[in-house]
């Protein structure tokens, strides 16, 4: 029995976004402040490292429970970046011969140093009979290396030469499998990742460790026929055997689309069950916890300057500047929002408004009820004709804003003193205890007998202080 293709594609591309989460950040150049500290998920550190920092692990372990026959088969492939250090050479005008420098320009094009990471994978199969007997220990080494291109200009000149290096890893993977206590007899599967590199040299930085670290190392778990429980929502037969389970560094959840039970991710980074990537999103900005549709817009804003830079600085930029600047515009709009499902509304049945169905009334009701409590608020606003009133006192039609308005509030149920036929409505007369003249508010500016800045030799008029005008308030 195999696993689906179409469910590990799925799996995959969660996966990926987790391996480049964080690797460089917006605005992409290696000068930027933000990425100058790289790799903070799921980085296991040489044990060496544990000297200068003890809170870098070296090793992880993943728990997990799942229902499977004896003779199913597991199998784990392990995945995480391991840091190459890129090194510039260019030519000497004077011998011809190549020197190390930080920086070099060919035909426009810029190179310069940088930490590049190259992808790794280690596959593991065993059948859930030979676990149960015994533990596996599958070690796994990559050699320390090096890789050279050639640079050349538009005439085919030697122009200089990029060298990557990369130093060995050891690790190993571990696995234990178990049955679980019960009638139900799941199976506790336990998977461990240890980094066993020994630097030839000692450490003194952080750099230093992160040339012999597994870097955002996660696994992928499949058991064809098998199907995991989840982690995060478990049966309820199985609740205190889940609490049991003990994840050092990672968290299992179930992946795949979400009719899938045989694949499992175990990630650095806490996933919901299911994860996925949205449909809307044009590719990769190695940092999924951003708006895509934000962080797309700003990087489009780059200057010309600051793209060459980012392009300079890491091959997996250069990429992302070239899809972002040929980016159709039905592809951003697609960002701007989508609709992922719909659902009845509950609550009581809306009223139904006088004038009934198709009325400017039911018009104007229907538009303060899905626009929000702001239009809510408009909502006894006259919308018999095209405009009510006239001069600079005009009101709109179901809910629209007016242009012009004078400080009189239309109020529920009063008639609207400057249409046709309707008395006049007087304004609010003076407030008794308060002389003419004196605006809203000037009771608060008349100042108290002595203080700073009032006049000499002028007397206090000795009267009680008005009480400010209640002006109504204007709902907008």
């Amino acid at each position: 029995m195999r696993l689906d293709s179409a469910h590990l594609d799925h799996a995959r591309k969660v996966a990926d976004a987790i391996l480049y989460e964080g690797y460089l950040l917006y605005p992409y150049h290696r000068s930027s402040q933000k990425n100058q500290i790289r790799f903070q998920f799921g980085v296991l550190m040489p044990p060496a490292y544990a000297a200068i920092d003890a809170c870098e692990p070296s090793a992880s372990q993943t728990e997990c429970l799942l229902e499977c026959p004896d003779d199913a088969e597991v199998r784990i492939l392990l995945r995480f970046l391991q840091l190459q250090r890129r090194t510039v050479y260019g030519v000497s005008p004077d011998t011809g011969e190549l020197h190390k420098i930080d920086t070099l320009y060919v035909d426009g094009s810029e190179f310069t140093e940088w930490d590049e990471a190259a992808e790794r994978e280690q596959h593991v199969t065993a059948t859930v009979a030979a676990l149960l007997g015994e533990d596996k220990n599958i070690e796994f080494h990559i050699g320390a290396g090096e890789s050279a291109e050639e640079l050349t200009d538009s005439l085919g000149r030697k122009a200089g030469r990029l060298v990557r290096r990369w130093s060995a890893i050891d690790g190993v993977i571990t696995i234990h499998a178990e049955r679980a206590a019960g009638p139900y007899q799941a199976l506790r599967l336990r998977v461990g990742v240890q980094n066993r590199s020994l630097p030839a040299a000692q450490l003194s930085s952080r750099d230093d460790g992160l040339r012999h670290a597994l870097i955002a190392a996660h696994s992928l778990i499949g058991v064809p026929g098998g199907a995991f429980l989840s982690m995060t929502d478990p049966p309820e037969w199985a609740a205190a055997e889940v609490a049991a389970c003990v994840n050092t560094g990672t968290w299992p959840v179930l992946a795949g689309p979400a009719d899938c039970t045989d694949l499992l991710l175990s990630s650095p980074v806490i996933l919901y069950d299911h994860p996925e990537i949205a449909a809307e999103s044009a590719g990769d900005l190695f940092d999924a916890t951003e708006i895509d549709e934000i962080l797309t817009l700003r990087t489009l804003a780059l200057t010309d300057s600051e793209k060459r830079q980012a392009r300079a600085t890491d091959p997996l930029a250069a990429e992302l500047m070239d899809r972002l600047d040929g980016l159709p515009p039905e592809m951003l709009e697609r960002m701007h929002g989508a609709i992922r499902y719909l659902r009845p509304a509950g609550g009581p049945a809306s009223r139904q408004p006088a004038g009934g169905p198709g009325s400017s009334r039911h018009a104007a009701d229907q538009a303060a009820d899905t626009a929000g409590p702001r239009a809510a608020r408009r909502d006894h606003r006259p919308a018999a004709g095209p405009v009510v009133g006239s001069g600079r006192r005009q009101l709109g039609i179901a809910g629209h804003r007016p242009r012009h308005r004078d400080r009189r509030p239309d109020r529920p149920g009063q008639p609207d003193p400057d249409a046709a036929g309707c008395p006049a409505r007087r304004r609010p007369g003076p407030v008794p205890g308060r002389a003419r003249g004196h605006g809203t508010g000037g009771a608060a500016r008349r100042r108290r007998p002595g203080a700073p800045g009032r006049q000499p030799g002028r007397r206090s008029r000795g009267r009680a202080a008005a009480q400010p005008r209640q002006v109504p308030l204007l709902l907008t």
